[in-house]
């Protein structure tokens, strides 16, 4: 497996015009009329499996709204589930992308174009770690407060921006005047659940983008759409780390039944599908 290349710039696309034109290129590659096998709406976690792949979606932390389909998501079509990504009620909205991420994240189905040679692929270790060495010394921006940035922060000029700020973190709204300046961004993919990425995209075409974590729908149509970089989860054992959702697990899958992957376009290739 080829390293990820250390100075490769990013490649610029044209803007897309429309706030919805994501979430209708990610809901048009759905095509397929597979039923959802099981939703588990968790403490921590959505998921849904469909066709032996389990997606997930963090929780929405915003409302106490229950999904609108609950207790009949079972048996309906993924294509359908997957089309509440749009929806501004989170719990559907994460149901929804949950759904979008078990037909994408289908580990035989990512690695069929990330193994193709206009890709590069890692996998093993976490967004962060792999981009290490490309951020030292570098303004950097990452929406969302993930875990253990503290060696992160050692290297490289950090802004963390967040909804719910922590000590030392700047309130998301500050994005507007930070993500221009930087670097590199890297955001959470829950801002597909709230609807606040096409924004985030806008903010910082300058800029090598990741978006990163479990949230994060792995297919190719994002290097049409602003983003250099995905990086997320393949689900190779998906009882185990079902059974997490359903028990109200937060962090445990990370070491059981589970992989992380970085994915980037090699610079001067056009986006396939």
């Amino acid at each position: 497996m080829p390293p990820l290349a250390l100075d490769s710039p990013p490649v610029r696309r044209p803007a897309q015009a429309g706030f919805w034109t994501l979430y209708d290129r990610l809901a048009q590659g759905v095509s397929s009329p597979a039923p959802v096998r099981a939703f588990a709406g968790g403490l921590h976690w959505f998921s849904v499996e469909a066709a032996g792949s389990l997606g997930l979606a963090m929780a929405p932390k915003e409302t106490a709204a229950a999904p609108s389909l609950a207790g009949g998501v079972a048996g309906r079509e993924l294509r359908e589930i997957s089309a509440l990504a749009k929806s501004w009620n989170s719990a559907d909205a994460a149901l929804g992308v949950a759904a979008l991420n078990s037909h994408y994240n289908a580990p035989d189905r990512v690695l069929s174009w990330a193994r193709a040679s206009h890709y590069v692929h890692l996998t093993g270790s976490n967004a962060f770690e792999t981009m290490l060495p490309r951020v030292s010394g570098r303004r950097v921006a990452v929406i969302g407060h993930f875990r253990h940035l503290d060696e992160f922060a050692r290297h490289c000029d950090l802004t963390i921006l967040e909804r719910r700020p922590q000590p030392g973190d700047m309130p998301d709204p500050a994005c507007e005047v930070v993500l221009p300046d930087a670097e590199f961004v890297f955001i959470t993919a829950t801002t597909l659940i709230n609807k606040t990425l096409p924004r985030l995209l806008q903010l910082c075409p300058q800029a090598f983008v990741v978006l990163v974590g479990p949230t994060t729908p792995l297919a190719p149509v994002w290097f049409d759409l602003g983003v250099d970089m995905v990086a997320g989860l393949l689900i190779d054992d998906v009882p185990a780390v079902q059974q997490i959702v359903q028990e109200g697990g937060q962090h445990t899958f990370f070491d059981r039944g589970t992989r992380f992957i970085q994915i980037e376009r090699r610079t001067g290739h056009a986006a396939q599908g």
